[in-house]
């Protein structure tokens, strides 16, 4: 029911502000509504139509704060729920609250936090571990956007102005998805229902603009990167290094379509920053074996990546295959000069990174440490199961070995 009504909130939240206009209320109306669905629908059974009878619920608690605070407070019965007729649209309006989350008169991180949490159902606290500030400035930038953009008409913006909205558009997309691959916190690895929403509105947005070569260079980077999702946990629920998977479990189906679709826009538009990350992926999804990647590509086009697009995670990623390339010492020594950037130095990546490289070049006690240290900073409870498991074989090797 959580995965359903998560699916659905987007497409309510779309009608009512359709409908009424005010996005601020329409989206406390839409929560009470996922609330009372939350409440009732496992007591007397799910309606037949979902969708309805949330827009139908949304629209009444809209009606009732409009009224007044004494009619706010009345609660509809469970028996008209179950026979609603509403005006569904016929059409998914979900893209077009995507581009008035992303309106001009906001700033871009204000974009971002309002279409994670209206479009991509992410709590506040979970936006604010993606910018990495405190969740009290994120819910500040969400109220203040819903005011700013309260009476805009809903629908998709004139093209010019599209092209205004695509970066933020585009930003938004990409961290729903790596939210949903990769869980920021919790209990779970992947959030496959995020990943799933960010995959579908890259598509529609894909059919809308099929010549911008950034806007297929990121569905693309979905598709390749969520090819590899099952086998990225072992029968334990323990994530499993790309290096080790069982790439028979790779979605095939996903990899030839997202290859398709970065081949051909490598051909024929400007190169960007999605569409690098996008070939980079393609290069490591093309490796039937491990040990058949192209590290020496793959460090190439992290050199472009760095010049397109530089940032903590580029330069992290792009290490890692200097040492496939040019051997652990020389990125270690690069890795010392990138944590002088303050949002490396404590991030647990950088400890990670430096544990495998420290690993890579038999200073297994040195590595040991910093896998403990990276497992204890990661609020990701199977990435930080994994670290300590990586630190404990380590530790379990220096015990077995015969003294001298």
């Amino acid at each position: 029911m959580e995965a359903l009504l998560r699916e659905l909130a987007p497409r309510v939240l779309s009608a009512l502000v359709r409908r009424y206009g005010d996005f601020d209320a329409c989206e406390d109306a839409v929560q009470e509504a996922l609330l009372a669905a939350a409440t009732q629908w496992p007591a007397v059974g799910m309606p037949d139509n979902p969708t309805a009878w949330l827009i139908t619920v949304g629209a009444r608690r809209r009606t009732e704060q409009w009224r007044s605070d004494t009619a706010r407070r009345r609660r509809e019965s469970a028996v008209f729920a179950m026979d609603v007729a509403a005006d569904v649209p016929a059409v998914d309006d979900s893209l077009t609250l995507l581009f008035l989350c992303c309106h001009p008169e906001l700033t871009t991180s204000s974009q971002v936090a309002l279409t994670l949490r209206a479009v991509g159902g992410l709590t506040t606290a979970e936006i604010a571990r993606a910018f990495l500030v405190p969740e009290s400035t994120v819910a500040q930038r969400i109220s203040r956007a819903k005011a700013r953009i309260r009476g805009t008409g809903f629908a998709l913006p004139p093209r010019a102005e599209r092209a205004e909205r695509l970066a933020a558009v585009l930003h938004v997309l990409y961290l729903i998805f790596n939210e949903g691959y990769t869980a920021s916190a919790g209990a779970e690895l992947h959030r496959v229902e995020l990943s799933a929403e960010a995959i579908r509105l890259a598509r529609q947005l894909y059919a809308q603009l099929p010549a911008d070569g950034e806007v297929a260079g990121l569905l693309a980077l979905m598709l390749l990167t969520d090819a590899r999702r099952e086998a990225r946990l072992d029968a334990s629920g323990m994530p499993v290094p790309l290096d080790e998977q069982d790439r028979a479990r790779w979605n095939r189906t996903q990899i030839a379509e997202g290859d398709k679709l970065i081949t051909d826009t490598l051909a024929s538009a400007p190169i960007g920053p999605y569409q690098l990350q996008a070939a980079i992926a393609a290069v490591h999804d093309a490796a039937a074996r491990a040990a058949d990647t192209d590290w020496p590509q793959i460090l190439t086009l992290y050199d472009l990546l760095r010049v397109a697009s530089p940032g903590p995670m580029v330069l992290l990623n792009r290490i890692v295959a200097v040492a496939m390339v040019r051997g652990p010492e020389t990125a270690l020594s690069e890795l010392d000069d990138a944590v002088t950037d303050p949002s490396l130095s404590a991030h647990y990546r950088t400890d990670a990174v430096r544990a495998h490289l420290l690993a890579l070049t038999g200073d297994h006690e040195a590595a040991r440490e910093h896998y403990e240290r990276a497992a204890k900073r990661t609020p990701n409870h199977p990435e930080s199961q994994y670290l300590q498991a990586k630190a404990n074989a380590l530790k379990e090797n220096r015990t077995t070995q015969p003294k001298e």
